[in-house]
């Protein structure tokens, strides 16, 4: 696995989270005020420079690879996401740390993003799993989730402790490669309409 190499689309690229996105970042998480949301951690102006020096520390010890999400029309950036949980030996990981700027949800964004992800770690890297956890309170998440297809696997009771001191439960979805061929037709359906 690279931490170089960019995944593109015909509207999105994923390009390699660098230190100097922290501005960028801001603005697509200020469309919504998204670091308000209560089920997810969303970087502001005071907490960006820890959320990405967190992701490029976990890049370099091996278990994650931190993306922004381009609109390859604009170069704009509207949101971000990563690999982690990165289990070479076991050839699985989790696509997690989504978050897509308010005026972008519900759109194509999601999903191509996500082909991108789930192309890469089935046809790139051989992966047998791929995981998404979310948040019980959640529902677009979890619905969106749904929709790319993966399977639910139920509840993890207090998985983790939310920045307001809450006690998280999370839903676990995951994709396994025998899987991937059909999810694969059926998501390259939608992005065509």
């Amino acid at each position: 696995m690279t931490a170089n190499q960019p995944m593109t689309g015909p509207r999105v690229e994923l390009r390699p989270l660098e230190k100097s996105d922290g501005p960028a970042l801001v603005a697509a998480a200020n469309d919504g005020e998204l670091w308000r949301l209560p089920f997810t951690v969303v970087p502001s102006h005071d907490t960006v420079e820890t959320y990405i020096s967190r992701a490029l520390a976990g890049r370099d010890e091996g278990h994650v690879l931190a993306y922004v999400i381009v609109l390859r029309a604009t170069g704009d950036v509207v949101g971000t996401t990563r690999f982690w949980k990165v289990d070479r030996q076991n050839r699985k990981l989790e696509i997690g740390h989504t978050w897509i700027a308010a005026s972008w949800q519900r759109s194509f964004v999601n999903t191509e993003m996500k082909f991108l992800m789930l192309r890469f770690a089935f046809e790139t890297l051989c992966c047998v799993r791929v995981q998404f956890t979310t948040d019980e309170i959640n529902s677009k998440s979890r619905a969106a989730i749904l929709r790319l297809g993966a399977t639910e696997e139920g509840c993890i009771r207090n998985e983790r402790i939310m920045p307001d001191g809450r006690l998280r439960n999370s839903i676990r979805f995951s994709i396994i490669a025998t899987e991937w061929p059909d999810i694969k037709k059926s998501l390259e359906k939608r992005l065509s309409m």
